[in-house]
């Protein structure tokens, strides 16, 4: 009786775990940001807590299962000292069930009672067959009449085949349906899956002076995340610029959901390291200073950095405009100090270049403003006459993923800073995160090396890059609109202009052709002496004049037993060095050109080389 009254006890606890440590206190935390890194992140989590006054124990919930302990770090406010932090792993959390695992599960208990239905209708239809079986014997002593004994077949045979039929239509809908709970049962588990996850918590050892609330921050690097970087490499027209987007692929089993959390991804690895860093020699130079331009009106610009963390542009103006105060009221009413301010007359509101009510500007999420200006008596009336006499606030929105994202280069890596919640799940899948979306000045031409490749492709050479922070990826090339393929990034390069192959394109037609009638063999004395003679043709069959880089190539010789000649080459740059013939080429739209290469060897005889 002891053991039963033990086990039930064990089984309380492990469905019921709340109600075993509801001595202790326990909150949850708050995720509140990531900085992914290459390999890892370090996440930022928020809590707060009722303390007593001196010692305590404080649990804090909802951490990751894989913390690195050497960089965990938790502080606090109101002078708390954390004395001591334990991390345990917290198996036995009540496990939820999502929505969507609620209606595969109902789904499946339906499907049960429809199979439960179909097999009494199968064993109903069974029985009355055996039935009908076990009743053929017809008529008595007598016999039956010819029409009784035709309409006694007739009703056997109508009733087998109806009940065979029923039988065969329920053995249908019953393959059918298990058929679909298996997929729905498989469904499930792979849900349940992504639901198992095993979180982390954090065990304090606390000496509070006083009594009352405390807020903690806990923060800590993790391996359970990271990221890579590719591209779509997009070509409207072979004259517009590069349109680079610049993607990142993010996943994380960290065992939380990571749920309207600042995002932030960096090039670099955690500084995992205790050493302190060490300044180097920071050398000076001359650079050109970036112009900057005066209107000629006084105006104070913010930029969307500062309305972090505010809840209303009323609030998150406060204190940063100089001569504005404020009202409590549901639409906050604007004055700007220093302005002919007439009664109530509210200043001014351009949004994105349009008047706007001050109800509109109030109902803007100030993470979605890229920026704000205010102007001051006449230089707000200078631009938009009376109606601006109180001033004007000039509000421009984010209108696209670069506004969100700020691009931090601090030399040895870059860090990108997205401006709006994400929301990533634990369950290992990977996630696209679109970084930016770059027009990058861009000059195209098509190459061709038809002695290796009669394809042409299409390059293009991108000047400054250095500036665009590209990482060595995979990218998706649509030229067109059309998907043709996928090529690498690789800005490991020491050029200042980095060149992309974005793919082929069939338009630019090049052919290589060798001339059997300029093409001859000769044998003098011990020697054998071959010309060799081809045509190259290009024909641009596209729809505008497109420029060129052909190349072809003529063998070298580095036997003294082998001599080689050029013989034609259609005014080609020649390298000495390799053979290659350069031809740069503009091509206007159905344009045909020719160009003939030629050259001799000569080797002995009765010797083989590698002249094809």
């Amino acid at each position: 009786m002891h053991r039963v009254s033990a086990f039930l006890l064990l089984l309380s606890i492990a469905f019921h775990p709340a109600s075993a440590t509801e001595e202790k206190n326990i909150v949850p935390s708050v995720l509140r940001s990531a900085m992914v890194y290459r390999t890892g992140a370090e996440l930022v989590h928020t809590a707060t807590a009722t303390l007593p006054q001196g010692s305590s124990e404080l649990i804090i919930g909802d951490i990751s299962n894989a913390v690195d302990l050497n960089n965990l770090r938790v502080s606090c406010t109101n002078d708390v000292t954390v004395m001591s932090v334990t991390f345990s792993t917290e198996y036995l959390k009540p496990e939820t069930v999502s929505p969507f695992v609620k209606k595969l599960q109902d789904s499946v208990e339906f499907i049960r009672k429809e199979l439960a239905r179909l097999d009494v209708l199968t064993r109903s239809d069974n029985e009355l067959l055996e039935l009908l079986a076990a009743n053929k014997s017809i008529g008595g002593k007598d016999g039956l009449s010819v029409a009784e004994l035709t309409k006694m077949v007739d009703y056997y045979k109508q009733k087998t085949v109806e009940l065979r039929t029923e039988l065969n239509t329920y053995s249908e809908r019953s393959d059918k349906w298990k058929q679909l709970i298996g997929r729905l049962e498989n469904q499930i588990k792979e849900e349940e899956k992504k639901n198992s996850k095993t979180s982390g918590r954090l065990i304090l050892q606390l000496m509070s002076p006083t009594e009352g609330a405390a807020n903690f921050t806990i923060s800590y690097l993790t391996t359970a995340a990271s990221w890579y970087p590719f591209y779509d490499l997009k070509v409207n027209k072979v004259n517009d610029p590069l349109q680079i987007l610049y993607k990142a692929r993010l996943q994380q089993t960290t065992g939380l959901d990571w749920k309207k959390v600042k995002l932030s991804l960096s090039t670099s690895l955690p500084n995992q390291g205790g050493n302190a860093p060490v300044l180097k020699a920071w050398f000076l130079q001359f650079v050109e200073p970036a112009m900057r331009t005066v209107t000629g009106y006084y105006q104070q610009n913010f930029k969307s950095s500062g309305f972090a963390g505010n809840n209303s542009v009323a609030n998150a103006l406060t204190g940063q405009v100089s001569g504005l105060s404020l009202s409590e009221v549901a639409v906050s009413p604007v004055k700007i100090r220093g302005t002919a301010t007439i009664g109530n007359q509210q200043p001014l509101y351009i949004l994105n270049g349009v008047p706007a009510s001050a109800e509109e500007v109030s109902k803007i999420d100030p993470n979605a403003i890229a920026s704000m200006n205010v102007l001051k008596d006449a230089d707000a009336t200078t631009l938009y006459g009376a109606r601006a006499a109180a001033g004007a606030v000039i509000v421009t929105t984010k209108n696209e993923m670069n506004d969100y994202v700020s691009v931090n280069d601090n030399q040895m890596d870059v860090t990108f800073d997205i401006d709006m919640p994400y929301d990533v799940p634990a369950n290992g899948k990977e996630q696209d995160v679109v970084l930016r979306d770059i027009k990058a000045p861009c000059s195209y031409e098509y190459y061709s090396a038809p002695r290796i490749d009669k394809e042409a492709y299409l390059l293009g050479n991108v000047p400054g890059w250095e500036a665009l922070h590209l990482l060595p990826g995979e990218a998706n090339i649509i030229v067109e609109g059309t998907n043709i393929g996928k090529s690498f990034i690789d800005p490991n390069s020491t050029l200042d202009t980095l060149s992309l192959t974005l793919g082929r394109d069939k338009r630019i037609v090049v052919k290589k052709e060798k001339i059997a009638d300029y093409s001859s063999v000769k044998f003098l004395g011990s020697n054998k002496k071959q010309v060799f003679t081809y045509e190259i043709t290009v024909r641009n069959n596209r729809k505008e004049k497109v420029q060129m880089l052909l190349k072809d190539q003529h063998p070298i010789s580095t036997d003294k037993e082998i001599e080689e000649e050029l013989l034609e080459s259609s005014d080609a740059a020649v390298n000495k060095d390799t053979g290659v013939l350069t031809w740069r080429l503009e091509l206007n739209p159905g344009e045909t050109r020719k160009y003939r290469v030629s050259y001799s060897v000569k080797y002995p005889k009765d010797r083989n080389i590698n002249i094809n």
